[in-house]
């Protein structure tokens, strides 16, 4: 890529595939200490990641990746996403969201001891992503 280009690239990658490996504008992501807005020549970095939407900007158009926690790495104009989970909207399931959804609720408002109540709460957390991508950037 040029010096003066005004995008970087931006890789989202899985322990199973390629989820995201295209230009954008720009690209933020919700670290453990905070947002971080990443713009094409940004300084290096690596940060931790939070569950949180990945936004970007691509060809003007404001667009939304469901990233369950993982680590972000920004070099050489390029950042690259290592989690392991992470979605685009036309690939999430709304009805497996929603049933993981309730799942997790019913776990969280039960009495029962055996629960892991810090699994249910994170299980929660990714479901209400999954939730807010696709509603948000796919029109459901």
């Amino acid at each position: 890529m040029e010096e003066n280009s005004r995008t970087l690239r931006l890789e989202v990658i899985t322990p199973d595939a390629f989820v995201f490996n295209d230009d954008v504008e720009f690209v933020l992501v919700r670290a453990l200490d905070g947002d971080l807005g990443v713009m094409p020549h940004h300084a290096p970095l690596i940060a931790s990641l939070g569950i949180w939407p990945l936004t970007y900007t691509q060809n003007g158009v404001k667009k939304k990746i469901s990233v369950a926690k993982g680590f972000m790495e920004v070099s050489d104009n390029k950042v690259t996403v290592v989690t392991p989970a992470a979605e685009l909207p036309e690939s999430i399931d709304v009805k497996r969201a929603e049933a993981a959804k309730a799942r997790a609720e019913r776990r969280l408002e039960s009495k029962d001891e055996g629960v892991d109540y810090d699994r249910a709460e994170l299980a929660l957390k990714r479901a209400l992503l999954r939730l807010d991508v696709v509603k948000t950037f796919s029109g459901q």
